[in-house]
């Protein structure tokens, strides 16, 4: 076993909140201590790593995240931040003039654009002479084609089609799917770039949530093979999920069975509804900027109570995770009656000891709230949502007026509940930045909702852990014993000072013996220098010695 002593920084350490060096033996957390006492334990044996002022921080876990879809938008055109129609067209007709075959592109949000609409098919076909192209739309619940790839996929036969070139439901599908026809090379180069990528932001595990409308089983399988604990490189862990409903036991295992690599629970983005962005996400009350044509929507739910109630006695008689993609609080009810009703039928112990999980729960009333907490429903949520869509003038607001949209994103409320809480990206949808998601949580649109910098790092650490149910109590914090999973990171500063108001919200006080966080108000984020996961290298940046 190796020995290596990190000295001369900052330990985020429950060990020792002061802590300014650490002894890593292989693949565990040794020691961590003050730097006169790393003195001391020096001998011939240590390799040293002298930190020179930097932060060690447990790894990042990413509680949901598409890996290959992931790897596929950092290779595509990024139109995330067009604030126009003549913006993204220029971005298209340069990548098209670039290369050749289908143009991808992803994150367009035309509640952001001064012309509050889409790109269409005639637009597209001009700006790229004619090419094949799919844009999806920053939530990947819609998106827009060309008019050469519409024809190919003959979405002229199916619904979500008006031949605008904004694709919808199963003409959304359709298209999607004729861009992803990938190859094993290919697959394999889409998922390696994206958790170099994860690696490179200190992440050392994702929880990827798999399902048949966004992979195939070997893809999953390809992603395991590729992240095994004795693959030659060394890779972020993936923590693998399938959104798959089943309506029996015996259609669980068979299942399980069937999908040629261990999963840890059949759940994720297993669609009761769509997105609010999309206008998709199931609601009790209609969109308020409904489209000329489209009175009353209140969007569509993909599965009703009875399927819910199934999939959830099901899993649960096995002990295994189930849960669902929720956004609106349409899907929410039908989530929460299904949850009730599965408790009923197969005893309420099984259903909390399975370790069910609700992905995204947007939209959560204090019954939902009590429900969840009730049968101990961990809520897998993206603060960075709030920090893009929220406040009075952001997209929820649009989508729903001003009075719904202030309730959306509650998360003091799940902690005020009771209710477990781990933090992810959704990446495609947003990038993988960990720090973040951490500054969204402190700085939510809606004050009452805002949490501790502490309880943000955790969100986004050991709440990872415990939601995939990890098996080392250990996971996700720096201590003797713990695995030696952490990222070492520049900063401009850690906050200290507990008198001033704004400066206190960016750390815990350090008279109530907690590690302190780096501030995240200043002009740079933390820059990762390197990334360690139970003892292996998976990143470590050009200047870091």
């Amino acid at each position: 076993m190796s020995l290596t002593m990190y000295r001369n920084g900052s330990v985020y350490s429950a060990a020792d909140p002061f802590a300014t060096a650490m002894l890593v033996d292989g693949d565990t957390v040794a020691w961590v201590g003050s730097e006169h006492a790393a003195s001391s334990l020096l001998d011939a044996r240590m390799r040293l790593v002298d930190l020179d002022g930097t932060l060690v921080t447990p790894g990042f876990v990413d509680s949901h995240v598409h890996v290959t879809e992931t790897g596929l938008a950092l290779d595509s055109v990024d139109l995330s931040g067009v604030r126009s129609v003549a913006q993204a067209l220029d971005l298209v007709a340069a990548a098209a003039a670039r290369g050749t075959g289908i143009l991808l592109g992803h994150g367009w949000d035309d509640s952001s654009w001064a012309e509050q609409r889409p790109l269409t098919a005639a637009e597209l076909d001009r700006a790229t002479g004619g090419r094949e192209v799919y844009l999806a739309r920053v939530d990947v619940h819609s998106g827009v084609v060309s008019g050469a790839l519409a024809r190919r996929c003959g979405l002229a036969r199916l619904s979500g089609w008006d031949g605008s070139g904004l694709v919808t439901g199963d003409a959304h599908a359709a298209a999607r799917d004729a861009t992803r026809l990938l190859d094993d090379a290919a697959r394999r180069h889409a998922q390696e770039r994206a958790l170099h990528h994860a690696a490179a932001n200190g992440y050392v595990a994702l929880a990827e949530m798999a399902a048949p409308h966004v992979g195939s089983p070997a893809d999953l399988a390809a992603l395991a093979a590729l992240t095994a604990v004795d693959a030659p490189v060394a890779l972020p862990q993936v923590l693998p999920y399938w959104g798959q409903a089943v309506s029996s036991v015996k259609q669980a295992r068979e299942l399980l069975a069937s999908l040629g690599t261990p999963v840890l629970g059949l759940a994720g983005d297993l669609n009761i509804d769509g997105s609010l962005g999309s206008r998709s996400a199931l609601l009790r009350e209609p969109y308020a900027d409904l489209p000329a044509g489209a009175p009353g929507n209140r969007g569509r739910a993909h599965l009703d109570v009875q399927q819910v109630t199934d999939h959830l006695a099901a899993v649960s008689e096995l002990g295994v995770s189930g849960g669902f993609h929720i956004i609106g609080d349409g899907a929410m009810d039908i989530a929460c009656e299904g949850l009730v009703k599965a408790a009923e039928r197969v005893g309420l112990d099984k259903v909390r000891a399975a370790g069910h999980r609700f992905e995204h729960a947007e939209m959560v009333d204090a019954g939902a709230m009590d429900v969840l907490a009730h049968h101990a429903v961990t809520v897998s949520i993206q603060p960075v949502f709030d920090a893009l869509w929220g406040g009075g003038e952001g997209m929820y607001a649009g989508r729903l007026g001003a009075r719904r949209a202030a309730a959306l994103n509650p998360v003091a409320k799940f902690y005020a509940a009771g209710v477990p809480v781990c933090f992810g990206s959704d990446a495609p949808v947003t990038p993988l930045n960990p720090w973040a998601s951490v500054r969204a949580a402190l700085n939510h649109h809606q004050p009452d909702q805002r949490i501790s910098a502490r309880a943000a790092f955790i969100g986004h650490t050991r709440a990872g852990w415990r939601a995939a149910r990890g098996s080392n109590p250990m996971l996700g914090q720096l201590a003797p014993g713990a695995p030696a999973s952490f990222a070492v990171w520049e900063i401009d500063q850690l906050m200290v000072q507990v008198a001033d108001e704004r400066v206190q919200s960016w750390s815990t006080d350090p008279r109530a013996g907690t590690p302190l966080l780096p501030a995240l108000d200043t002009d740079n984020d933390p820059r990762c220098l390197q990334t360690v996961h139970r003892g292996r290298e998976l990143y470590s940046a050009p200047d870091f010695h």
